[in-house]
């Protein structure tokens, strides 16, 4: 068993409820769900499915709006980026394009475009996506490598506090979340790629790529 985010060989039990077991990476802290607990692809999408994000919902633009509103305060005119895992709905695309920026889109699901990975963006933009990778390690270094020196890739996650918080914790119910990231976890990531990191508020993680 190795963590999917940095690869180290030894994580440890963490937490363990009716339905999956969680464990924790000794070295980079993210707790994930085990392999053998995720959904295949079809039930997978089901669940996705069944979400209801309309691009023109005022409830869910104010709910991106914790992601758009920083990160439009550090692109330059005209930027390009990436809406990576957009969803059936790509609102944040939509709400950056209104804003003079122009988008693209990737989601495995409903717009699986692998060009867009040949590509370099100003920006890329990952909203509530990090936590249902299955090896979040390799899909934030895709991004990364995309990304233009200077460039910002912000990301909308919950974070992980301790193990009596996670006992209680919705957002571990949902069966398509298989990793999570704490503060300490996005520290270890900013430091092996060198990035600066800030955090917005409860859930939102401004990376900038050092020119």
């Amino acid at each position: 068993m190795h963590c999917p985010l940095c690869g180290d060989a030894a994580p440890r039990d963490y937490y363990r409820d009716r339905r999956r077991d969680y464990l924790q990476c000794n070295t980079c802290e993210l707790v994930f769900v085990p392999l053998q607990y995720h959904l295949d692809a079809s039930a997978e999408k089901a669940e996705y499915d069944l979400h209801e994000n309309a691009v023109d919902d005022p409830g869910y633009r104010r709910f991106l709006a914790r992601l758009a509103d920083p990160l439009l305060q550090r692109l330059a005119v005209s930027s390009n980026g990436l809406d990576f895992g957009c969803g059936p709905g790509p609102a944040l695309a939509a709400i950056l394009s209104e804003a003079g920026h122009s988008m693209s889109l990737y989601d495995l699901y409903y717009y699986p475009d692998q060009s867009v990975f040949s590509e370099q963006y100003d920006f890329i933009c990952a909203t509530e996506v990090v936590e249902h990778l299955a090896v979040p390690g390799d899909e934030l270094a895709r991004l990364w490598q995309c990304l233009r020196p200077g460039g910002v890739l912000g990301v909308m996650t919950k974070l992980v506090r301790d193990v009596d918080a996670f006992a209680g914790w919705h957002y571990k119910n949902d069966p398509t979340h298989v990793a999570f990231f704490s503060v300490t976890t996005w520290q270890w990531w900013a430091a092996r790629c060198d990035a600066s990191l800030e955090f917005q508020g409860d859930d939102v993680i401004l990376l900038e790529k050092r020119r």
